[in-house]
């Protein structure tokens, strides 16, 4: 009644270099795995799908991102590829020159990094191109945004408006508000946009799938519900296209806190919904992040000694909304950056304890020094790491942080070492949802056709450690580990087929290697397979 896998590199990635010849496959689960001869006697299979020398793996997974934030991207101006800020304003006038009158100029994923004289434009220089359209332009972090005159007018932001907690209006030496706003402030000039449409959203979701699909992703771990509208408008959106019908794709959704009490009352609980989608852990923002210089850090910033960064919630809000989390039976998926946000986030759940059968989760987690580690060994925690983060952050991160603090930062094969749950992401739009490309930077701690040794090289994965990032460890996170991320008997027919062996090819052809046909639940989502 199934289906046989077979001709092809099947890596099971229960052991290094742990290979099967062909799986039988049988109503979403894997039922065995041997020779190809000994499936077809015992099984008889009614389809035989022949991988024609193809590679795969268990299904990969992006452990955290925000899928509708990437649809946006994908929909809307794209600054993250822009190497000057010429460039930038060139797009903006563009633009602008595309829109009604009035109407809001929008961008995402600007980092003043990239350009040589890391310019960040000042209000006045956007008011010159915008006219009278609000401009909101979104940083490459999303901690941080530029916005116009009009755009601040609009939000009632003076020199007389104090900092918004947990954000900042950055402001001249006059105390005027420069158009530079970081982490909540950011929220100020969000309130007054207008609202996002129903079909805006839904072709968002529909655009940010299909590139997971396309990129070799069989799901994602994706925190949306507090930003266009609402929790029932915005999961209505999830729901209806994410069905396990016409589409399946693993979908966990995290929980801001600020939407916990919706979810409540309209009846939802932690845990599936259908086959595809499901409802994770509880997010809290501890802090901001190292390019914005947010990230809240125990000593003062290398580059900026008169800063140490931004608490977004602080250590006694974080304990209140974890023990509201608890009495719903819900772990916390906490963002921290900082070892100052990473400590009391550790102090807050080691008095806490995620519910029997959950783990807690340290989202990216960049400066993790060695007393909070052993601490996080006694603790039931998984990191969600973006391995990508190396290769944008790089070199200018070591500015940020200085020579004393980066043997304990972006330490990841430390961390795994450590016998640390570890799982990857890209934590898309911010870095290209693609796993190969997190893979490749795993491994490789540098970009494609650099021919430098990495950076920080002793914190390089071997192959079969970063695949394991996006397959059993995204399964860890969510304690689902016993369902997937594996191929083995009893586990999800889930599959990532790709169409050369990301384990043989020389190291910087991983990140061009094709998706040749992804499987979720034994159905094939994307691509071609003979049978």
């Amino acid at each position: 009644m199934g289906r046989l896998w077979f001709n092809g590199a099947i890596y099971t990635m229960e052991a290094e270099n742990r290979t099967v010849e062909a799986v039988y496959t049988e109503n979403g689960k894997v039922v065995d795995a041997g020779s190809a001869q000994k499936l077809r006697s015992e099984h008889a299979p009614l389809e035989e799908m022949d991988l024609q020398g193809a590679s795969m793996y268990p299904g990969f997974q992006d452990s955290h991102l925000h899928m509708l934030g990437l649809g946006e991207t994908l929909l809307s101006l794209d600054f993250s590829a822009m190497e000057s800020a010429a460039k930038m304003k060139q797009a903006l006038q563009e633009k602008k020159n595309q829109l009604e009158p009035g109407q809001w100029l929008t961008g995402e994923g600007w980092n003043e990094n990239n350009f040589t004289d890391r310019k960040i434009f000042h209000r006045w220089e956007l008011d010159e191109i915008a006219g009278d359209s609000p401009v909101l332009l979104t940083r490459i972090c999303r901690h941080a945004a530029l916005v116009n005159s009009k755009a601040l007018h609009l939000a009632g932001i003076t020199e007389d408006t104090p900092d918004p907690p947990g954000g900042i209006i950055v402001r001249d030496e006059q105390g005027r508000p420069t158009g530079y706003l970081l982490d909540t402030a950011v929220d100020l000039v969000k309130q007054v946009m207008p609202p996002v449409r129903d079909e805006e959203l839904r072709e968002a979701l529909q655009s940010a799938v299909q590139e997971m699909l396309r990129k070799g992703l069989t799901g994602g771990h994706t925190e949306d519900l507090n930003y266009y509208g609402g929790f029932k408008r915005t999961f209505q959106v999830f729901e209806d296209l994410i069905n396990h019908k016409s589409l399946k794709f693993r979908t966990n959704l995290l929980v801001h806190h600020e939407v916990l009490e919706d979810m409540h009352y309209h009846g939802f609980r932690f845990g599936p919904v259908n086959d595809s989608l499901s409802f994770g852990a509880v997010k809290i923002f501890a802090d901001g992040a190292l390019g914005a210089r947010t990230a809240l850090l125990q000593k003062p910033y290398n580059d900026a000694p008169e800063t140490c960064g931004v608490t977004v919630t602080s250590k006694e809000d974080m304990e209140s909304i974890v023990k509201r989390a608890r009495d719903k039976g819900m772990p916390a998926a906490v963002h921290v950056i900082g070892d100052a946000a990473l400590e009391y986030t550790v102090d807050v759940l080691e008095k806490n304890p995620p519910p029997e059968g959950t783990r807690d989760r340290l989202i990216h987690g960049q400066v993790t020094p060695a007393d909070l580690i052993g601490r996080l060994q006694q603790m039931n925690v998984a990191f969600d790491l973006q391995p990508r983060f190396v290769v944008s952050d790089f070199p200018w991160v070591q500015e940020r942080l200085g020579e004393e603090r980066l043997h304990c930062s972006f330490a990841w094969k430390t961390l795994m070492d450590e016998g640390l749950h570890c799982a990857g992401s890209s934590d898309a739009p911010i870095e290209p949802v693609s796993p190969l490309e997190g893979i490749h930077a795993a491994v490789a701690r540098r970009k494609p056709g650099v021919s430098h040794s990495g950076w920080l090289p002793e914190e390089k994965l071997s192959r079969f450690e970063a695949v394991q990032l996006y397959t059993r460890g995204s399964a860890k996170a969510v304690s689902a580990e016993e369902e997937y991320g594996i191929i083995a008997p009893g586990f999800r027919a889930d599959f990532t087929i790709l169409e050369n062996d990301i384990f043989q090819v020389p190291l910087d052809e991983i990140v061009t290697t094709a998706v040749k046909a992804v499987v979720v639940d034994d159905t094939l989502q994307y691509g071609t397979l003979t049978t």
